[in-house]
C-alpha cells in the first residue's frame, strides 16, 4: 500500500509523457493579443463598426492561424503607429501584426518567418503622362515625390541620393494632389495602400503605376520578447502555420479580398459605430 501513491504519480507522469508536445504547450498560453498599424489598408485598418478592432488582410491571416492553433485572437487598436509599437517592446500586447525588419526592432521583438506579405513599392504617375520606364536608371532626369522618412532598400536609397530629385511630402494625399496638378511627375509609394488611398480620395482612374516595381520589402509578424506567451513551442507554430498558408497561396487571395472590402467602406454612407 505504501507504494500506491508512487505507482499513481508514475501512471500520471506516463500518460502526460504520451500526449503531443503541442496539448502540453497550447495551455501555457489561449489567448493572444495583436495589435498594428491602423492606417495601412489594405493591411490593416480599424473596423468602421467597432473601431477598437482593427481588420484588414494582416488580420485575417493571423486570425486563421491563431484558429488553426486553437488559440483565441484579439486584434486590438492601441492607437497610432508610433504608440502599436510601443505596447509591443513593451509586452503590453503579444504581437505586432505586420512590421518591417529593423535592427533595433530586433533587440525587443521576435520575427516569424516567412513574412505575412511583401508589399512592392512602385512609381506612381498621371494616367496618360508616364514616361518610358523599364527600372531606377529611367527615373533619372524626372521630379519625383517622396513621403518624409520613406525609406525603400539600402540600394535604391544610395542610387536616389546620388541621382534623382526627389521632394519630400508630408502626406501621401497631398503628394498625389500635386501629382495630378504635374508636378512631381511621379511618386514613390507602396503599390497596395497607394491603390487604397487612391480609392479614398476619387483618382482611381487618374492615377496608374509602372513597372517593375522599385523595390519590395516583407511584412513580418513579431512576438515581443516580454510577451507572457513567448515560447519556442510558439514561435514554430506559427512559422509552420504561416509557410502552409502562404504555400497554398491564401495571403495573396486575403490582400485582394480586403482591397475590395476597403472599396466597399469607401462607397458605403458613414454609419455610428457599434457601442
Amino acid at each position: 500500500m505504501r507504494e500506491y501513491p508512487f505507482f499513481k504519480l508514475l501512471l500520471v507522469l506516463t500518460g502526460l509523457a504520451l500526449l503531443p508536445g503541442w496539448a502540453l504547450a497550447i495551455g501555457k498560453c489561449e489567448r493572444l493579443v495583436a495589435t498594428g498599424n491602423p492606417e495601412y489598408p489594405p493591411y490593416l485598418w480599424r473596423d468602421p463598426q467597432n473601431p477598437q478592432r482593427l481588420i484588414g488582410a494582416n488580420a485575417d491571416l493571423l486570425q486563421q492561424i491563431a484558429t488553426a492553433l486553437g488559440l483565441k485572437l484579439e486584434i486590438i487598436y492601441t492607437g497610432p503607429w508610433s504608440q502599436a509599437k510601443e505596447e509591443v517592446r513593451s509586452g503590453r500586447v503579444d504581437l505586432l501584426a505586420g512590421a518591417a525588419l529593423t535592427l533595433p526592432r530586433l533587440e525587443t521583438m521576435d520575427y516569424i518567418h516567412p513574412v505575412l506579405f511583401s508589399t512592392p513599392s512602385v512609381v506612381w504617375v498621371r494616367k496618360g503622362h508616364g514616361f518610358p520606364y523599364g527600372g531606377w536608371e529611367d527615373l533619372r532626369g524626372h521630379t519625383g515625390g517622396i513621403l518624409a522618412n520613406d525609406r525603400f532598400g539600402q540600394q535604391f536609397d544610395a542610387f536616389a541620393k546620388a541621382n534623382l530629385t526627389l521632394e519630400q511630402m508630408p502626406s501621401l494625399t497631398q503628394a498625389f494632389q500635386k501629382l495630378l496638378l504635374g508636378s512631381p511627375e511621379f511618386v514613390l509609394y507602396e503599390r497596395y495602400p497607394g491603390a487604397a488611398l487612391a480609392d479614398t480620395l476619387g483618382m482611381q482612374n487618374d492615377l496608374e503605376t509602372l513597372e517593375p516595381p522599385i523595390s519590395s520589402k516583407g511584412l513580418f509578424l513579431t512576438l515581443s520578447h516580454d510577451s507572457a506567451c513567448n515560447e519556442p513551442w510558439l514561435r514554430g507554430q506559427l512559422a509552420k502555420k504561416m509557410t502552409e498558408l502562404a504555400a497554398a497561396g491564401v495571403p495573396e487571395t486575403l490582400l485582394q479580398r480586403n482591397l475590395e472590402r476597403w472599396k466597399e467602406q469607401q462607397l458605403q454612407p458613414a454609419t455610428a459605430p457599434n457601442q
